[in-house]
């Protein structure tokens, strides 16, 4: 996890009111993770794409809103009960590979996500990443558009090959994230591309033409490693809801049950870290 600071730009007023934007700035906190959930998978193994950020606006005491995007621009279901199944059907895919097999030739939003490229970065401050739902948002004279977060990073998006990711360390990602921040601040450009009355905004596995307008949002700074970072990272728990004035949530059914899947999530890691806390001081 890395703190900093989220400057906005002058162009993501006309596109909502929310505090963050009527602000010089606003603290920021992100956290930078891998694919999976399995906290011991090596950073050098495919599966750990794509990669995730997590980023936390600092309203006022206990108030934030969040981002939560990750290094693919897509999803591969439109429910959670579809992602159910799905992940039903890669475990038993070593055994009965027809499930699958099955599964795939039903959905072929998830064939395209299978088979969209998903490279590993040569560092989280080189990867790009997009916001899995659409947003409504909404300015200060009342005007509402819907629109999904692109998160780009200054310094270039830069990919391994195969061969060049397989031959890293296991914890490769995360130590370089370290070094270079001692270094340098790590800045990222967020932007939000903005959906026409026509599109489809409420549907993960639906993208939109390129064409459409790409409005800049502001810009992160990342300048030092959070204290005590590894029990921060269990205790904070993000939300892909904004719950915040000027952002509201589409009608993606993915996102009630995110909400509720990372709440469940979050509260485990607490008390396995409360536990361990309590084991080590005996």
């Amino acid at each position: 996890m890395l703190s900093g600071t989220f400057t906005p730009s002058n162009e993501a007023l006309t596109l909502t009111r929310a505090p963050h934007i009527a602000r010089t700035s606003t603290p920021v906190l992100a956290r930078f993770s891998s694919s999976t959930g399995i906290p011991l998978l090596p950073d050098n193994d495919p599966n750990g794409n794509p990669r995730g950020l997590a980023i936390r606006f600092a309203l006022a005491e206990h108030v934030h809103t969040d981002i939560i995007g990750h290094s693919t621009d897509g999803f591969p279901t439109r429910t959670g009960q579809e992602f159910l199944e799905f992940l039903k059907a890669l475990a038993a895919a070593g055994q009965s590979p027809q499930i699958l097999q099955t599964f795939m030739a039903t959905h072929p939003e998830a064939l395209a996500y299978a088979q969209t490229p998903k490279p590993t970065p040569s560092s989280f401050a080189r990867e790009r990443y997009f916001g899995v739902t659409a947003m409504r948002f909404t300015n200060s004279t009342g005007v509402a558009r819907f629109g999904r977060y692109r998160i780009t990073p200054e310094a270039g998006v830069d990919h391994l090959s195969d061969a060049a990711a397989a031959g890293q360390s296991a914890n490769f990602l995360f130590d370089e994230l370290s070094n270079r921040v001692a270094k340098a601040p790590i800045a990222f450009q967020v932007s939000v591309q903005v959906a026409q009355d026509s599109d489809v905004v409420d549907d993960a596995t639906v993208h939109w033409p390129e064409d459409r307008p790409v409005v800049p949002f502001g810009r992160l700074q990342f300048t030092e490693l959070v204290a005590n970072n590894e029990q921060e990272q269990k205790h904070i728990i993000f939300d892909p809801i904004p719950r915040v004035d000027g952002i509201e949530p589409s009608a993606d059914p993915l996102l009630e049950l995110r909400a509720a899947i990372y709440l469940m999530s979050g509260r485990r890691r607490r008390q396995a870290s409360m536990s361990q806390t309590a084991a080590s001081a005996r």
